[in-house]
């Protein structure tokens, strides 16, 4: 994936999230999967596609030998940022030609 790619959406994804917790603050950012069936299924789509993100994380980090458990818990506490930073200091198990 370009690296330009990964470093404009982590600014992107950044200042939405800082826009979104000025406005509404960490909890607020919740709320709305408890307000109506929409948010709710909205926010189980989040979580499921995250808990794929985290076993592809876990398996590729063992094969590349990273330690995993800082990117999981990068995810777990900050949703995207982690698997985006992940990428973005990810490097290929073998080196290029």
């Amino acid at each position: 994936m370009s690296r330009a790619l990964l470093v404009s959406t982590l600014i992107l994804f950044g200042a939405l999230t800082a826009s979104a917790l000025w406005h509404d603050g960490y909890l607020g950012i919740f709320a709305i999967a408890w307000q109506s069936f929409a948010g709710a299924q909205l926010f189980a789509d989040l979580v499921i596609a995250l808990v794929l993100v985290l076993i592809w994380l876990w398996h590729d980090a063992r094969k590349i030998g990273r330690n995993p458990w800082p990117w999981l818990i990068a995810t777990l506490a900050t949703g995207g940022f982690g698997p985006l930073l992940y990428l973005l200091t990810r490097r290929s198990a073998t080196p290029p030609l």
